[in-house]
């Protein structure tokens, strides 16, 4: 059953955002999927907006549930074809808030399956564990792991982000592949 979002508003800055019972964020590399699946988990095509170019989200964008808990989708870390001052502000937005907003009870890292956990994303994980920031790892585009590969693939990406395997939720926002449990997840830890 697909979560029933609504977009909120956008802002720089943490404390731009409106108060809530209850928060789970997105992160990830540019281009991971985290847009794409938001769009998934809400069933809709264009709730966040989706782009061939990396580095388009550059705000921290707010969605609440009927329940009134939020989601927050972060911007992209990596290679986004963006000033290195505006990287650096991206970086402290996302640290100040990640570290400082009281309302976030977890956050979904996400990783790219195809190619598993790069230096950002490890560098990610261990600024989050360091930081005693809650976390769980979702590995993206399930559907462009060949099926021989897969148990390959999931053994190596749990190794790169120092986890066990039944620590990461793999999903495919394209097929729809493990959005049901993603979201049942999101759910449980979105309850007031």
């Amino acid at each position: 059953m697909p979560l029933q979002f609504t977009f909120v508003t956008s802002a720089k800055r943490h404390v731009d955002l409106p108060e809530s019972p209850c928060e789970v964020a997105f992160v990830g590399r540019s281009n991971v999927g985290k847009s794409s699946l938001i769009n998934a988990l809400a069933n809709r095509k264009q709730l966040a907006r989706v782009s061939n170019t990396p580095g388009r989200t550059q705000l921290l964008n707010m969605f609440r549930l009927p329940n009134s808990a939020t989601v927050v989708d972060l911007p992209g870390y990596g290679y986004a074809k963006v000033p290195g001052r505006e990287k650096v502000g991206w970086q402290r937005m996302i640290e100040d808030y990640l570290i400082d907003r009281e309302e976030l009870v977890l956050v979904y890292v996400l990783v790219d399956g195809e190619i598993g956990p790069t230096k950002l994303d490890v560098q990610m994980l261990d600024w989050l564990r360091q930081s005693e920031v809650p976390h769980t790892v979702v590995a993206t585009k399930l559907d462009k792991v060949k099926p021989s590969k897969l148990a390959t693939r999931k053994k190596e990406l749990a190794k790169g982000a120092d986890l066990d395997q039944g620590d990461i939720m793999w999903v495919s926002a394209s097929k729809g592949t493990g959005i049901e449990n993603l979201a049942k997840h999101v759910t449980m830890m979105l309850t007031p």
